[in-house]
């Protein structure tokens, strides 16, 4: 449909309709304004029909446009091309087909559809750049993260007030952890340009003693990888031991100097793949985008690690105890609040645990599982000897079961709570055990802590001036307390397979979950692809 120009009572022009669900009009353009230039808004009013962000921002503009300022299309064409170094697509923003555009745009219509075109195209990497390529909970249902989305309508009416190449600088995430990652990512181009670390080791297992050519693969391998300095050994020495033993600590292995077959298939994962790795955690970094607290709590899955974080700085760190790796057990990714914690709890057993693993055994012997207490719906205790088991099933079994406060409790002496949907908290666990195990992947989703007294008190260290004997009191007397926290903390489960450290030292995990996995396999079905870059 034409738009054609109307005068209204006020002395202004108007426009009409573009389509029959839309209604858009030039509100406020003078009368005065030339045909040129009503020609432009009238396509610039055309082009953004189809989109509310595009079409409200310019009708606060009278559907003048922003690009005609040359400083502003340069810079944006300049971050289209740097594109890649952020592990975004170099075909997404195209800069060589804008520039024809503005070449052989001139007509004021074209020139109309082409702001609209430039705009479109500046939200999408703004959006990208900031917040991410990919929807997380469509790659994995496992990642429940919120994304900090920001406003496309603010984000043009920021940048059209801004200096266009400090806007445009400020839209990646500011992170140390962004950049250092960033850093890390240009070095491994470079190192894929220099034809990456070798030959791979073909050895399954190499030790103090061996000799011969897998260890000079090994050797030059390590030295490749930055763990070993220059040596012409080809046994198996001290040196070798001692790189090994750093290579395990930087890929969250077992520490014991022995090139064994869990730390030789390490090894010899690729370059490539590492960079993937570094790619993935990149966007990972977007979707995590907004302030993460000033103290807060960082729960790496692939690192089996709980932490506490004050200003940048991990202040106390414990070995952890995630999801196993069924579909139904596995731990997912997101972040809330965490408000208090409970020293002797009462375990409130997930239906899903009720049914699937306690019900069976109820079948074949009421008295199964005696340390849980069957309850009905008002919570009252109900005798086994009354139940008929046999008679439900998973549908229609109408009781709750709870394991009072013991020590050898289900969640142990303390949980820390961050009320969610997903039931999902940190806690204490009689299954002391499994922290030695180096791939700690066996709860039904919630996190089990090495040191929960410890984690406690770090906590408690900030409301009350003597946090061992606040904790033991109340520990000693056997009873369900809750303690609030007067600060509540900010609890992230993140799920990191490279990220680094403070001094910049790459660290490596495995991919427990295979969510990395699908993470780069959708970036790249988006066109993210790895380079070797020379430099």
């Amino acid at each position: 449909m034409s738009v054609e120009p109307q005068i209204d009572r006020r002395g202004f022009l108007s426009v009409a309709a573009v389509g029959a669900s839309s209604s858009l009009f030039l509100s406020a353009v003078p009368t005065s304004v030339s045909a040129q230039d009503l020609a432009f808004r009238q396509a610039v009013a055309q082009a953004a029909a189809n989109d509310e962000n595009l079409i409200s921002f310019y009708r606060t503009r009278d559907f003048q446009g922003i690009w005609n300022d040359r400083s502003r299309r340069n810079a944006l064409l300049e971050v289209f091309q740097t594109a890649p170094t952020h592990g975004l697509p170099s075909g997404r923003y195209n800069a060589q087909s804008l520039m024809a555009q503005m070449q052989t745009a001139r007509s004021p219509a074209d020139q109309g559809r082409l702001e609209v075109e430039i705009s479109r195209q500046f939200l999408q990497y703004a959006r990208d750049i900031q917040t991410g390529l990919l929807i997380p909970s469509r790659v994995d249902s496992g990642i429940r993260r919120e994304v900090p989305y920001r406003s496309s309508v603010a984000t043009l009416q920021a940048f059209a007030q801004s200096n266009p190449s400090a806007f445009l600088r400020s839209l990646p995430p500011g992170s140390p952890e962004y950049t250092r990652l960033m850093r890390e990512k240009l070095s491994m181009e470079r190192l894929l340009a220099n034809g990456g670390w070798g030959p791979t080791v073909s050895a399954r297992s190499l030790e103090v003693g061996s000799a011969g050519s897998d260890v000079v693969a090994l050797r030059n391998r390590l030295i490749a990888m930055g763990f070993l300095g220059r040596t012409n050994t080809q046994s198996y020495d001290a040196d070798i031991q001692a790189a090994v033993q750093r290579f395990q600590q930087a890929h969250g292995l077992a520490i014991d100097g022995t090139a064994g077959a869990s730390t030789m298939g390490e090894i010899n994962v690729s370059p490539e793949a590492r960079l993937q790795s570094i790619i993935v955690a990149m966007e990972r970094e977007r979707w995590i985008n907004r302030p993460r607290g000033e103290r807060h709590v960082w729960v790496n899955l692939t690192d089996f690690t709980a932490a506490i974080v004050d200003n940048e700085v991990t202040t106390f760190s414990t070995r952890s105890v995630i999801g196993a790796n069924q579909s139904d057990r596995q731990s997912p990714e997101f972040s809330d609040v965490m408000e208090h914690m409970v020293i002797n709890p009462s375990w409130y057993v997930p239906r899903s645990i009720i049914t699937k693993e306690f019900l069976p055994q109820l079948q074949r012997n009421r008295y199964a599982v005696g340390n849980l207490v069957l309850t009905d719906s008002r919570g009252r205790v109900v005798n086994r000897a009354n139940v008929n088991f046999g008679q439900y099933s998973a549908k229609t079994f109408p009781f709750s079961m709870r394991e009072p406060p013991s020590q050898g409790n289900a969640l142990g002496l303390v949980k820390f709570m961050f009320p969610n949907q997903y039931n999902i908290y940190l806690h204490d666990t009689p299954a002391k055990s499994l922290f030695s195990r180096e791939v700690r992947a066996f709860s039904h989703g919630c996190i089990r802590l090495n040191d929960p007294f410890d984690f406690a008190r770090a906590l408690l260290a900030r409301q009350t001036a003597d946090p061992q004997s606040f904790f033991q009191q109340r520990l000693n007397t056997g009873r369900e307390t809750r303690v609030n926290l007067d600060e509540p903390v900010p609890v992230h489960l993140v799920y990191r397979t490279a990220y680094t450290q403070a001094d910049g030292q790459m660290q490596y995990r495995r991919d427990v979950y295979g969510r990395d996995g699908r993470i780069w396999n959708a970036l790249a079905r988006e066109g993210v692809a790895l380079r070797a870059v020379q430099g």
